[in-house]
């Protein structure tokens, strides 16, 4: 991007988010060409920078605060530390609300809503909750307003996402805001599907799954990162819970949700993964049989617990068992989506498949965008029936993680 304003039409080059929270001063020395940096709790501030590069001024952001914790000046001597969305500490604190101005980059018919911020758990190899800060929920009032902007646009399926969807609430004291919060959007005109990502092992309580349950438009859908299956490599990570105690959660959720769909990531190559550490974790996937798996291999984060530990795994032997352990997995869709043969579905179109101009992709409620398999919709006429339809369909077949499946009745 950098080249543009060398033989483009850049102006202004702007660089934001997670990366520019941690390596603001690197990306202006290593970059030149870039003219602002704001991090994660600077967004609010991107009007005003907008138009003081537009009139010359060029404000800048470089790091917030020095390790003293004495604000560092920018260019037009304001302390930054003055900038809306930053603590003290050093932290950003800034979530946005219904009143902030966003734009819609999904298909019409889906759209993510951010319901918290942040994180307070101390995962030994996740830096998130130093570059997004303490968990922060928004109101129940600004989701719902949100939520019912989105509907009224043509939205039909909304995703509730945040670093922990479980903790909801608990930063303020409210107990239960998750499921009330699900019961009121279950209440909203125009949508059909409400899904849920990034929920916790040790937050999702009783009450949650009671307003899944209850709520006709929540996706039986959970997407539970769990990490890892052996005892030693879980602590070692700091993550709650034990192999026997996410086997005991896993069987209440499929108990209390019939026919619910788990998704679930691991990370291969922990600092000290043995490999019988391996070995259990793979034998956990196979008797499990999770509907959606993702594995990660590990990566050795500077500024995480993790890091001071020794990052004693080759990277052959990570990308090996990631390997085996999608294999396993592989496996174990390979007979559920056998069995799906013959079922009749609800399926939601997406649109148009890339791989052929008379076939449709679409999705099962338990598949969430981007993230899970397909189902590809054939033996119908793409010009009749427009992303955002639901489809009642047969399944027909299947090729490995996806389906094949012909329409037998729309639902405008």
């Amino acid at each position: 991007m950098a080249e543009h304003k060398k033989d483009g039409r850049c102006r202004t080059l702007i660089v934001a988010g997670c990366m520019s929270e941690r390596y603001r001063a690197e990306l202006r020395e290593q970059i030149p060409e870039i003219d602002v940096v704001i991090g994660t709790g600077e967004v609010s501030e991107i009007v005003n920078v907008l138009e003081s590069e537009i009139s010359g001024q060029k404000f800048r952001f470089i790091p917030l605060l020095r390790s003293t914790g004495e604000p560092v000046r920018t260019r037009d001597q304001r302390p930054e530390s003055a900038l809306g969305g930053l603590k003290a500490s050093g932290l950003p604190t800034y979530i946005y609300d219904a009143d902030t101005p966003r734009l819609l980059t999904t298909p019409q018919h889906y759209a993510y809503l951010k319901i918290a911020e942040g994180c307070d758990y101390k995962c030994a190899f996740c830096i998130i909750p130093t570059l997004r800060g303490h968990y922060r929920s928004r109101t129940a009032a600004s989701i719902l307003q949100e939520a019912e902007t989105l509907a009224a646009n043509g939205v039909k399926e909304l995703i509730l996402i945040s670093q922990d969807t479980s903790f909801y609430g608990v930063d303020r004291g409210q107990r239960g805001a998750l499921a009330h919060l699900l019961r009121a959007l279950n209440q909203i005109d125009g949508l059909v599907w409400i899904r849920m990502l990034y929920l916790y092992p040790t937050t999702i309580g009783n009450d949650v799954l009671e307003a899944m349950a209850e709520s006709d438009k929540v996706c039986k859908y959970i997407d539970l990162p769990l990490q890892h299956a052996c005892d030693a490599v879980l602590k070692r990570m700091k993550r709650p819970g034990t192999r026997a105690g996410y086997e005991r959660l896993l069987d209440r959720l499929r108990r209390r949700l019939p026919g619910v769909a788990l998704r679930t990531t691991f990370i291969v190559g922990f600092p000290g993964e043995t490999e019988d550490d391996f070995k259990e974790l793979q034998s956990f996937v196979e008797a499990v049989n999770f509907d959606h798996v993702g594995v990660f291999t590990y990566s050795h984060e500077e500024g995480t617990h993790a890091h001071t530990l020794p990052d004693n795994v080759p990277a052959g032997t990570k990308r090996r068992r990631r390997s085996r352990l999608m294999r396993t997995q592989e496996r174990n869709v390979a007979r559920t989506q056998a069995a799906r043969i013959g079922h009749r579905v609800r399926l939601l179109v997406d649109g148009p498949s890339d791989e052929h101009e008379l076939v449709l992709r679409a999705r099962l409620e338990g598949q969430a965008p981007d993230i899970d398999p397909l189902v590809y919709l054939t033996d119908c006429d793409p010009a009749q029936i427009q992303a955002g339809t639901f489809v009642d369909a047969e399944i027909v077949d299947s090729r490995r993680y996806d389906l094949i499946a012909r329409p037998l009745a729309l639902h405008r």
